[in-house]
Order: C-alpha cells, then structure tokens, then sequence
C-alpha cells in the first residue's frame, strides 16, 4: 500500500530540496553576454587584459587582439577591468540584455615602475593556462636590457628564456628544444617572415618601437599554426594611438630609429609607420673616398641595413575593422678595390597583409586575411669586362579565415583555413661578358601550392580540469604530387591546488619548405626549397609534460617541463654538393632522423623592486644519416651531435629599479660549448717526387670535440630624464656588453710551426677566434 505524505512534510522536502539546489540554480539563472575590446587610451589593443566580476568570481582575459566576452547573469553587477602597467578601471552595468562595451586604460602614472614590476602575463595567468612551453615578452621587458650596441633586439632576449640555443656569439639565430634553424615559424602580424636577421645574424629584423609583442610557442602549438617543427614566435605590431599624434625615436651607437603615429578621422581610426637605419656606411664611404689616392689603402667594405614597418586600422563600424600591415627590410653590401674588382650584395624581405575583422555575435568572431610575402637575395660582381649575378627568390601569395566562436562558458572554439601560393625561385645565374662571347641566363624556379584546414577547442572540463584538444589538415602539391598529413594537437591542465598545476600536451608537424645551407650557420645566401621528388615533408613529434608552482604568495613561479621530441625526414647536404643554379638540387641531398630531449627548470619573479628570472636546460639533440644515393651518409650513419646541441644552458636576468628614474639591469649567459669538428692528426703526403711534403688533415667523426664553454655578462642603465616642454619623455641607456671581457670562441683554425733555419714544418697550434670583446653603448630614446 503506498504511504501518504502529509502536506507538512512534503513542504519539508521541497524547502530541503530548494536549500540543496540553491548554489546550482544560481548558475542556471538567465544569463547574458557583455563583450568587446580593451585598448590603452592610445589605441593599443592589450592582449592578457583581466575582465573580471569579482563579486560573483568570474572572469576572463582578453585575446591576442584584446577582446573579451564574459557571461554574467541578470542584474546590475560591478565589473573591473585590469592590465598590468595601466590603471584600473571599475563601471557597473546592468545586464538585462547582451550588451558590448569597447574600454580604454590609462597608463599609470609610474610607468617606469610598473614596467619593471610586472610583464605583460602575470604569475597566476602562467599557472592557469592551459599550454605549456609558451613564453611572452612585452617590447617594455625587452628595452629594459642590455643589448648589443645599444640595438634592442627582441629574438636576442628570446635566447634567455629556457630551450633557446643561440646559432653562435652575436647571433640573433633561435634553435628551438633541438630543432634547426629553418624549422622557427617566424610572423608579423600572420605574415610568414622567411629570414628575420640582419647583419648577416647579428640582429633581427624587428625594429623594437613597432612590436607590441612576441610570444614564443615552444610545444603545445596552437592548431592555427603549421608549416614548421619546432617552434612559433608570433609577433604583433602596435596599431598606432587613436588618441593624438605622437613622435618617438632614439639615437644609438650604430643606427637610429624614428616612428610616427596618430589617429585617422577623428580617432576611428589610426596609423603608425616606423623606419630604422644603421650608419656604418656613411663613415666607410668617407674614409675611402678620403684615402682614394693612397695606393697603400685598402678599401673598406660598405654595408647598412634599413628597414620601414607600417600599419594602419580602422573601425567601419559596430561589427567590422580593418587592419592593413607593411613592411620593408633590406640589407646591402658594397666593395669596390679601385680597380676592376667590384662586389655587391643584397637581401631583404617585403610583405603586406590587410585583415578584415567581422563580429556577428558575441559568440562568433571572424578575421580575413589576405597578403603577399617576398624574400630575395641578390649576389653580384665584377671583373674588368666581365659580371658575374646569382639571384635567389622565394614569393607567396596567401589567403586565410580564423573563426572564434564560444558556444558555451566552458567552450572556447578556434577554426579556419589557410591556402598559400609559392614560387621557389631556387637560383637565376647570369653571366655576361663585354664582348658577349659568353652570355648565361638560368633561371630555377618551382610553383606549389600549401594549404591547411583546423580545429580545437579550449574546454573548461571542470573547476580543476581544463584540455585544449586540436586538429589540423595540411596538404602540399608541386608538379602534380600531393603530400599531406594530420596533425593532432592536446594539451591538458590540472590544478592540484590554486597553486599548483600539473600539465602535459602532444603535436605533431609537419613541414613542406626546407632551407638549405652549406654551412652551420644561417646565411643570406640558403636557399628555400619545397618538398618535390625525393624530398619528402619533414615530420616531427613532441610530449612535454611538468608542473607550474605559485610560490611565497604569488610572487614567485617556479615551473618544470621535460620533453622529448622526435623528427623524420631531416634534411642535409652530401659532400661535395653543388647548390647554386643546380636544376637536380633534390639528387645532392641526404635524409636521415633526429631527436632531442631535455628539461626546463625556470624561476620568474614579477613583484617588487627587483625582478627578472633564472631558467636552465639540460638537453641533447642527435641526428643520424644512414648511408644512400651512394655515398657514406653522414659519419658513416652514426649518431652525432648538431653543431647547435648545448648540453648545458644557464641564463639569470635581474632587474632592480632604484627609484621612479633609474633602473639597473643586468643578465648572465652561461652554456656548454659547441660541438665542432677538429683534425685529431696530420700525415705527410708527397704529390710529386722531390715536391714539398704537404701536412694532410685526419677528421675523426662529425662534432666530436667541444669548443670551450660560452659565458657573458652584460649590464645596463636606464635614465629616465626629467621632462621638458611639450611633454617630451626622454631616457638614456647605457649598457655594456660582455662586461668582464670574456673572449668567447667563435671559431677555431690551426697555424702553422715551421723550424726557422729549415722551414720544415714541426707543428700545429689551434688558435681561437673572438668576435666581440666588451663594448660600451649609449641610446637617447624620446617621446613627444
């Protein structure tokens, strides 16, 4: 017989289960989106701003473009809004509609100190994020230190964070977690940027007053991203103040720089276009033009590097933007003996985008791009009446769509596609005479076409648990072959604590352009060349996995990641192969595997008067090149370290601000020395009968000596200058490089011992060459 229950305990039952479900129908209560863009009251849109109701603890950051969309229930609510080096910003709104509301901050009053204190993300935003291997720098952090000539250079900063190797002393090269230099997917503003050094390496080609920022993805790579194996470093362009115009520049040792920017149309819009020279040639002009009648006089090389950035934006609307971006770089080289001889040599990039950005809803975002990149060299000389002209060319025309879409709290959701138009132009060789007895013109060049289609999603599982999973489809077609592949792409947060979390994530690459080069180091002269006949697409694999500690309340992140990573298909030269103007480029290459491991121990501080960070790296790299097309491989097919594998790697970075004027900077480098291949003997060998004994070098195998370990300190001062009329901000920085003058090693030769009353050679002596001994710099930097 069922059981009755009276009316006072069913109204029991149902205040019971009322006061159970009290919490959750909190959350299941209407609610509505607020969203928009924060800006600097300058125009600047501020990626990692805080959007926060701290009342009813939710929040969000905003994206790499600096919007944000936040769902808040029903009723009036106080929202705060929050970005490091700006002053905050509280409003209430009462939200009983979706609702969009573009905000800007001011910057604070003390700059200087906030720029010290605190970086672009904070410790907690680190620790909560989902990705691993991912490093973000502000231009502000990076103008702090010292640097090279005075010249900031943002990929020479990027070789203190932990798994950055150097290509060598001066070098703004990036060798990522075991990866060579061409496998770094280089942007400026989406725009693949092939050779991103100057002065043959010594600096990149981002002039510092036109970056707003540059974030290095070393795993976990976002889906957005292919076309290389080892790592992103995607760099975003200031757009410009849409609230005056202004001025700035410096002076430095070897170049100047001066950027302009303002608003368009009453501040809907705004522009800003920044140039940089250097100055080297104007002194070696002079002194040889001084010194033309001197018979005795050598003739100094000349040489300069420019280069122009541009950008511009403008709101059409509620819904729609547009953005266009430009850039200019070139690097020439000059020689003329006085004679007949004469030598030039030129290089550069050109690109240009223009974005189109269209909300149709709070929930979904679209950004359409399109844009062309083109990077060329070009080597020439002469000879009394005949000229010799080796020209090399690489051309893409690009076309891509990035949707975002939130269909849910718990949801972030990214898709989109991408197709690129390359030309290879892999050499033109011109040769001519005055008589034209002799005339060459060969011209290499391969069409192909790159595409790529993905997927992910950033999804909040749980309070503790979060999981960024990721697909990607990339395809390659030149002269009628297809390649292709997928790539799948996880990362997976869990919080232990609120402050501590353990992360791990998985991708796979691939990569369809390959560099190739004679020699270790990055050069003007490699050639880009595409996946076609016998060479195939590069392919590699990477895990990670650590942990990110909060330490002493928040002012200290200690984090730890060890990662193993695997590629297939690298890419080498056989010995003896002929690179230029070669039409069977793909017959002089060999094939063979790699794999690095290694972990990452980093230490960061961001509050108080004396910040900065130490981070080391264990790690190994090992390529391997079995025997084919017949010839011995590389090191007969044994295992050998490339010329870029450290195994130690320690860098230290303090800043301390000594008042709201002066600041003292300084950083410490420390890695193991680099693998190089040294004769271990000599045995004589006589060409002719009665001829001179020639001394003909024994190599043992590939890198197995190590050039002693590579240390340096640099120490610097910023002086921030009182004001003067106008407003103008002024500031002096002085840094020195290599302050205790360590003679680091930047290659080694043998000389030769011969026996002075016979002259028959009795020796060999290795000899060390060094690059740069301790060089002083001072830059005036202003702002009107």
């Amino acid at each position: 017989m069922p059981t009755r229950i009276c009316t006072s305990s069913r109204a029991a039952i149902i205040l019971t289960l009322l006061g159970l479900l009290a919490p959750h129908l909190g959350w299941a209560q209407v609610r509505h989106i607020l969203s928009g863009l924060v800006r600097g009251t300058d125009g600047t849109a501020l990626p990692g701003a805080t959007v926060a109701v701290p009342s009813l603890g939710l929040g969000t950051a905003t994206d790499e473009l600096g919007r944000y969309r936040l769902e808040i229930p029903t009723g009036s609510q106080e929202v705060t809004v929050s970005f490091v080096g700006y002053l905050p910003q509280t409003f209430r709104v009462n939200m009983g509609r979706n609702q969009q509301r573009d905000l800007a901050l001011a910057p604070s009053d003390n700059e200087l100190s906030e720029v010290v204190v605190q970086g672009q993300q904070t410790l907690q935003e680190k620790l909560e994020t989902t990705q691993m291997g991912v490093e973000r720098l502000t231009v502000r952090e990076a103008k702090l230190l010292p640097a090279l000539f005075g010249e900031v250079d943002i990929l020479k900063t990027l070789q203190l964070k932990p798994g950055v190797q150097s290509g060598g002393e001066g070098s703004s090269g990036l060798f990522v977690r075991g990866g060579s230099a061409d496998q770094n997917l280089v942007l400026l503003d989406n725009a693949l940027v092939y050779n991103p050094n100057h002065l043959f390496g010594l600096f990149s080609v981002f002039n510092s007053d036109a970056v707003q920022s540059v974030d290095l993805y070393k795993s976990g790579f976002p889906a957005q991203f292919g076309g290389r194996l080892s790592s992103v470093i995607d760099v975003k362009m200031r757009e410009g103040s849409r609230e005056k115009f202004t001025v700035n520049g410096g002076i430095g040792l070897i170049a100047s720089r001066l950027s302009l920017e303002g608003p368009i149309n009453n501040g809907k819009g705004s522009f800003l276009v920044s140039g940089r020279r250097t100055y080297f040639d104007i002194f070696t002009r002079a002194l040889n033009r001084a010194n033309a009648s001197d018979e005795s006089w050598r003739p100094i090389p000349d040489y300069y590097f420019h280069d122009f950035n541009a950008k511009a934006n403008y709101t059409l609307g509620e819904k729609d933007q547009v953005f266009a971006t430009a850039y200019l770089g070139r690097d020439v080289f000059g020689f003329n003996s006085f004679g007949n001889l004469s030598a030039n040599f030129s290089w550069g990039n050109t690109l240009g985008t223009l974005r189109w950005q269209h909300t149709f809803s709070p929930q979904l975002t679209a950004n359409t791009q399109v844009g062309v990149t083109s990077y060329r060299y070009k080597l020439g000389s002469a000879f009394d009446i005949a000229s010799f002209g080796l020209t090399s060319t690489i051309r893409d025309y690009n076309a891509r769509v990035d949707f975002d879409y939130a269909p849910h709290p718990a949801h972030q959701v990214r898709f989109g596609g991408s197709v690129t138009h390359h030309t290879f132009g892999v050499g033109r060789l011109q040769v001519e005479t005055g008589d034209n007895s002799l005339n060459i013109d060969d011209d290499i060049s391969y069409p192909a076409l790159e595409g790529g289609l993905y997927a992910s999603d950033s999804w909040k599982v749980s309070d503790k648990l979060q999981a960024e999973v990721g697909l990607r489809l990339s395809g390659f077609s030149s002269e009628g072959r297809v390649y292709g592949g997928i790539e799948p792409r996880a990362a997976v947060r869990y919080s232990l604590s609120d402050n501590l979390a353990l992360k791990a994530n998985y991708a796979l690459m691939y990569q369809y352009a390959h560099l190739v080069s004679n020699t270790g180091a990055s050069l003007p002269t490699d050639i880009w060349y595409p996946t076609r006949l016998s060479v195939k697409p590069q392919r590699s694999q990477q895990v990670s996995t650590g942990f990110s500690l909060l330490l002493f309340g928040g002012k200290f992140l200690l984090t730890d990641e060890v990662y193993y990573k695997w590629a297939a298909n690298q890419v080498d030269f056989r010995d003896g192969a002929q690179i230029f103007a070669n039409p069977n480029l793909d017959q002089e290459f060999l094939f063979g595997r790699g794999w690095s491991y290694g972990n990452e121990l980093y230490l960061e501080k961001k509050e108080g008067k004396t910040t900065g960070w130490i981070g080391y790296t264990l790690a190994w790299a090992w390529r391997r090149f079995p025997p084919q097309r017949g010839t011995d491989g590389i090191n007969d097919g044994r295992d050998y370290y490339p010329s870029y594998d450290r195994r130690h790697n320690l860098n230290v970075v303090v800043l301390h601000q000594l008042n709201t004027r002066l600041s003292l900077t300084s950083s410490f480098v420390y890695t193991s020395g680099a693998p190089a291949t040294l004769p271990a003997g000599r045995f004589p060998l006589q060409n002719v009968p009665g001829g001179d004994l020639l001394a003909v070098p024994v190599y043992p195998d590939r890198n197995t000596y190590r050039l002693i370990p590579y240390h340096r300190l640099d120490l610097g001062v910023v002086w921030k200058l009182r004001p003067v009329r106008f407003g103008t901000e002024r500031d002096l920085t002085f840094s020195v490089y290599n302050a205790y003058d360590r003679r680091n090693a930047y290659f080694v030769y043998f000389e030769v011992s011969r026996d002075q009353t016979t002259d028959v050679i009795n020796g060999f002596t290795a000899q060390q060459v060094s690059l740069f001994p301790i060089i002083p710099s001072v830059t005036y930097n202003f702002k009107f």
